[in-house]
């Protein structure tokens, strides 16, 4: 028998997962939850979904084995923690939640019910992070230094039309703090290194733009800041710069990581490798190019013979697509390919019980930092620290053999 999943909030993002979750060989069902019944009923006529309930209460209730959250960022922990005690695995995206004390309580009912839950985090599945880590893991980079990490995304770049559509309330939750989105940078970093952040300095950036969102007297955060930036200490010793902003005319560029022996360097469109022994700089951009990659006869895995020749769509050549299902070949594979590789591990996990590597402990160390440094910021830059929730218990097994959590 196949899975059954449920997918709670049919939105934008929501969307993206529809069809890959659909065309998963191992799973026989998918079933919907949205408050909108027209917006459900087109999706699911969109990609083929025959059930839709009305609520995630009712995806709850049903037989589901597993669902996947997709509504607003500040409903994730509770709408997580209920899925756990009614018995489903979880999936979510980003982030867990936006207090520690969500946070420490998903990871107890994790504990508690020994089910599955994975974070739906994009850049651990990003091809530079993939070179980067495996690089790491092999000494190039010899001991971590400092790292950065950044999500510079406008309003005017989406996210208008994303709140717009909480209707006439949207307003007040478009000022959501830039720190409570901190995940997408911050895992840069640490699903490199696997180790953490134990201490920050946090300062914002007041906004003045005419369409009034981050204002104290709108938001529903009291928050007036449009851009964070925050200083890291780690726990192996090293340095970690966050940029968290929604209004810069910056790209999108998003990690580098310095080491004694190896440094790699990115800017919006380049990547750049260092190593100390020759001074020696090499244009590695090649890595984040995703093009596709064609399957050939190294790296089709269990693909019949027939797929020779086809692409992997917006794949890059670090990414693992010998690990992807027949059934992925030719379709799409948002953010920079991470999405087709985040529901196969979800899919993997649920089949073998092996933790996926954005597991709740790991999740927890995406987050927390946010979550203090946006305190830091209210308070001027004073320096806080950032409790850690732990890690898997001991005897877990990991869908990646070679994954070392740091204490």
């Amino acid at each position: 028998m196949g899975l059954k999943i449920g997918i709670t909030g049919a939105g934008e993002f929501g969307r993206h997962f529809m069809q890959l979750f659909s065309a998963h060989p191992d799973v026989d069902e998918v079933v919907l939850a949205d408050l909108i019944p027209e917006r459900a009923a087109a999706k699911a006529e969109k990609y083929n979904i025959k059930r839709i309930v009305g609520s995630h209460e009712e995806l709850c209730k049903s037989d589901v084995d597993a669902i996947c959250i997709f509504t607003q960022r500040w409903k994730h922990a509770p709408q997580i923690i209920q899925a756990l005690r009614a018995g489903k695995h979880v999936w979510s995206a980003v982030p867990i939640g936006i207090t520690l004390e969500e946070v420490e309580e998903v990871v107890k009912t994790v504990e508690e019910t020994g089910l599955m839950f994975m974070l739906a985090e994009t850049s651990y599945y990003r091809p530079q992070t993939i070179w980067c880590r495996e690089r790491f893991a092999k000494g190039f980079f010899g001991e971590f230094v400092y790292g950065e990490g950044q999500y510079h995304h406008d309003m005017s770049h989406g996210f208008y039309e994303v709140f717009q559509r909480d209707g006439a309330e949207w307003k007040s939750h478009a000022s959501f703090p830039p720190m409570l989105y901190p995940t997408h940078s911050i895992s840069h970093i640490l699903s490199v290194t696997f180790q953490r952040m134990t201490k920050v300095s946090c300062l914002g950036w007041v906004d003045h733009n005419d369409d009034g969102i981050f204002r104290k007297d709108v938001s529903l955060w009291q928050n007036d800041h449009a851009n964070q930036s925050a200083l890291f200490r780690t726990s192996d010793g090293g340095m970690a710069r966050i940029n968290e902003f929604r209004r810069s005319a910056a790209g999108e560029s998003r990690m580098s990581i310095m080491g004694t022996l190896g440094a790699y360097e990115e800017q919006t469109a380049s990547g750049v490798w260092t190593r100390l022994e020759n001074k020696y700089h090499e244009d590695v951009s090649w890595i984040r190019e995703t093009k596709g990659v064609e399957i050939n006869e190294d790296n089709m895995g269990n693909l019949p013979r027939e797929f020779l020749g086809k692409k992997h769509l917006d794949a890059a050549k670090p990414h693992p697509v010998w690990r992807l299902p027949k059934e992925f070949v030719g379709l799409p594979n948002k953010h920079e390919g991470a999405h087709q590789f985040l529901v196969q591990d979800f899919i993997e996990a649920l089949q073998t019980m092996k933790l996926p590597p954005n597991h709740v402990w790991m999740g927890a160390r995406y987050n927390n930092p946010g979550i203090v440094a946006l305190e830091s910021a209210r308070r001027e830059g004073e320096m806080l620290p950032i409790p850690d929730f732990g890690l898997p218990p001991k005897g877990s097994s990991f869908l990646d053999p070679t994954y070392k959590m740091q204490p």
